[in-house]
């Protein structure tokens, strides 16, 4: 571990947060007002700009495929400070970009631009690897967890609210203080990883494919990494279908699903940022994990079978009890590599994140569209959190493997 003094150590952790909230909130930003964006670009209808506006949402998460373990490989190489602050320079140019946009191709370049700049969440979670006692890495990735919750939350109703002044001034709010957070970087943010405990950049490190592999060749990372991807693939239920399925079993509005929404967000916040530094130093990373995968099950089955709205929010408080499967699972991998790998592994972890971003909604709407014809053989809406419930069982006997 790179030895900051413990008040830099609190300074630079207040910062990262402070970037993840940042990241949040600009994902979150643009969900109140992507159809009127839409609109003015030129979408013809509600169904035209809903299909425009998930070609942004594919590309984003294309561009974090390729670029998530270069840009990683790269601070291994750099150190993580530079490639930080570069990514929040380039996080606040797309903003700008989106602010002024009149044209759906411009969008494009900004959200291209964005999920190249989301090298954000890799660096700034390699730089807490490598600042972090190895038995404390966990709780840290919790903290980032949760104040990603919190960003969920703020996002969307900062975004309504800023949008009511004008349609672009959630992006130059969330500019200004994407480049506010790169003048603070200058000053307070020191680097984490010391000259003599980096890597050499190789060509092969600007292969995304190549850095994959590389990861997997890692000692014990294989099994790890092919399970977290799979649980990022059954947890995309949620954010898929979400809006669809309460509307489907309960009639919601769109406010009312909105509330459940951020009562999720708030039920993450507090499972990854209390809960798991309450639950890691006395049971340990491995039994905290297996209590996160039991209640991924249960809620996948209760959400999958339920149709009371009731049982619906005490499965939202088990679900998020589940989120902290994902940051305990990226603290273990953590502690088995160098410290020259943390950005690679990072940056392959979230690009495992982005292809099951891609794959998740396609399977799950499918499952969902069979399931919810009220003129099928087989009326189930809740078919879909099974499909992941069942998914995950199958799974668990691999997860109980990781103790050894």
């Amino acid at each position: 571990m790179t030895a900051i003094n413990p008040a830099s150590n609190r300074t630079a952790i207040w910062f990262i947060l402070a970037t993840i909230l940042l990241d949040a909130v600009g994902i979150g930003i643009v969900f109140p007002i992507m159809p009127d964006l839409m609109q003015r670009v030129g979408a013809s209808s509600t169904a035209d700009g809903a299909f425009w506006g998930g070609i942004l949402m594919a590309s984003y998460a294309a561009m974090q495929f390729l670029f998530a373990p270069v840009i990683g490989g790269i601070s291994d190489s750099l150190g993580r400070r530079p490639v930080l602050l570069l990514a929040l320079v380039a996080l606040t140019i797309d903003y700008v970009v989106m602010a002024l946009a009149t044209t759906f191709w411009w969008l494009l370049i900004g959200r291209i631009l964005a999920g190249i700049a989301g090298a954000t969440y890799i660096t700034a979670t390699a730089y807490l690897a490598d600042i972090s006692k190895p038995e404390d890495r966990a709780a840290n990735f919790g903290l980032i967890g949760a104040t990603f919750g919190i960003g969920f939350v703020m996002g969307p109703a900062i975004g309504g609210f800023v949008a009511s002044i004008h349609l672009t001034a959630p992006f130059w709010l969330a500019a200004a203080f994407a480049g506010l957070n790169v003048l603070l970087g200058l000053f307070v943010l020191p680097e984490s990883l010391a000259p003599e405990k980096r890597r050499a950049f190789r060509r092969r490190d600007l292969n995304p494919f190549g850095s994959i592999l590389d990861a997997f060749k890692l000692p014990g990372l294989g099994l790890p990494l092919v399970l977290i991807f799979l649980f990022e693939f059954a947890n995309m239920v949620y954010p898929t279908l979400w809006a669809f399925w309460t509307r489907e079993v309960f009639g919601w509005s769109t406010a009312l699903i909105g509330l459940t929404l951020a009562a999720y967000g708030i039920a993450v916040a507090v499972s990854q940022g209390v809960v798991m530094r309450v639950l890691i130093p006395r049971l340990g990373e491995f039994r905290t994990l297996i209590f996160s995968i039991i209640c991924a099950i249960a809620a996948f089955a209760v959400l999958g079978l339920t149709a009371s709205a009731y049982v619906m929010f005490a499965a939202i408080a088990i679900a998020a009890l589940a989120d902290m499967a994902p940051p305990t699972m990226t603290a273990m991998m953590a502690n088995m590599v160098a410290e020259d790998r943390q950005g690679l592994l990072q940056g392959v972890i979230a690009s495992l994140g982005s292809i099951a971003a891609v794959i998740g909604p396609m399977i799950m709407t499918w499952i969902f569209q069979i399931f919810a014809d009220a003129e099928g053989a087989i009326y189930l809406p809740g078919a879909p959190f099974l499909f992941s419930g069942a998914l995950v069982v199958i799974l668990f006997p691999f997860f109980l493997r990781l103790g050894r």
